[in-house]
């Protein structure tokens, strides 16, 4: 198959994580890949560090002469390459390839996979959009899909769930690279290293969980709790973070990783692992990365992660004495840890990215034969 990802997103967010990784796949497995993304950002970057063909087009531009030059080269591009599928990941070009193809009466099968935890719009324009001119709809998550049934009136034969898929190869557990990460940050082998893998975000509820591990030691007198974040600034400093260890007296217990390549190793340093996002997880690529290195995960119920994590291992987003008294669930006993990951062994057995793969081949070829 001739097949166009189109992530015109400018960081490399789970949307552009999603779609460079399903690129790859593809790729990998012997399809013609072309990916469509926004001029001199860092998936165009990456997608070429993946070997992918990447062409840019200005696609998030309000400017009516931008994006008619943009309609004209994305019309060269169907010209020249044919693509059998087009793969849109977010709303700005999904509607500009909706529109070349209505214009252009191209036969190319148009997909719409939607990685956003904010709804959709549900106006008629919109509704029209997703229920006659995709002939697909990618949701990531349950709960995002029933919107689409119910309030965007998506035919049921459209509307797919495709939570993504993990390296299981990559993100397998490293004992080695555990012990080595453990001595470089100061963690014993008697120390119980809970930890939270994230750039650093309002949205990921570093400061939640930092009050919850303090709240551990301070009132429970579990001295031989650690946390290690394994993150970096992004929206929110690091020097903000080191404050609130400071605040909560965690700054001679916790360290903070910085940005790593060795991933996989500080995942494994992990003896407990924690999502405490606020909101958004709509693509799980962190939780699934936890789970393929066989780290028990604790975790709100925001997005797909009730999908995907036990729900005795869940807690409500900013319920700082929830998230307590189930870290100290956890922390005290460890056979519910031992539950856990037997649960998520189960979970992780369908979202490799051969998973991934497959599911995503068996959408494209149905629409193609259909």
């Amino acid at each position: 198959m001739n097949i166009v990802q189109v992530i015109n997103v400018r960081w490399h967010n789970a949307t552009a994580w999603y779609a460079l990784y399903l690129s790859r796949l593809l790729q990998d497995a012997g399809h013609r890949v072309l990916v469509v993304v926004q001029p001199g950002t860092e998936p165009e970057r990456r997608a070429r560090d993946l070997g992918l063909a990447a062409v840019p087009l200005e696609l998030n531009s309000n400017n009516p002469l931008v994006l008619w030059r943009t309609l004209r080269g994305a019309a060269r591009l169907v010209r020249e390459f044919e693509p059998d599928i087009v793969n849109c990941h977010r709303g700005e070009g999904f509607f500009l390839w909706a529109l070349l193809r209505k214009l252009g009466g191209h036969g190319f099968k148009l997909v719409r996979t939607r990685g956003d935890q904010r709804p959709p719009r549900h106006d008629a324009l919109n509704r029209w959009l997703h229920a006659r001119v995709a002939d697909a709809v990618v949701l990531t998550n349950k709960a995002m899909a029933r919107h689409f049934l119910l309030t965007m009136r998506t035919p049921e034969q459209a509307v797919w769930v495709i939570p993504g898929g993990v390296d299981v190869e990559a993100f397998r557990f490293d004992p080695q690279g555990r012990e080595r990460v453990r001595k470089e940050f100061g963690f014993g082998p008697d120390h119980l290293v809970i930890g939270l893998v994230g750039r650093f975000d309002r949205v990921k509820g570093q400061r939640e969980l930092i009050e919850a591990v303090a709240t551990l030691r301070r009132e429970v007198g579990l001295e031989h709790v650690r946390l290690f974040l394994i993150g970096f600034e992004t929206a929110t400093r690091t020097a903000e973070v080191e404050g609130w260890l400071k605040r909560f007296g965690l700054e001679d217990v916790a360290r903070i990783s910085g940005r790593r390549e060795d991933v996989t190793a500080c995942i494994s340093a992990l003896d407990l692992a924690v999502v405490a996002s606020l909101w958004s997880e709509t693509i799980a690529r962190a939780p699934l990365e936890i789970m393929a290195a066989d780290r028990p995960l604790l975790s709100t119920n925001v997005g797909v992660l009730p999908d995907l994590v036990s729900r005795r291992a869940l807690v409500e987003p900013g319920d700082v004495p929830a998230l307590t008294l189930k870290l100290l669930e956890a922390v005290r006993h460890p056979e519910f840890r031992e539950e856990l990951l037997r649960e998520q062994r189960l979970t992780i057995s369908q979202l490799s990215g051969r998973d991934f793969l497959t599911r995503t081949l068996s959408l494209y070829q149905g629409l193609l034969s259909s």
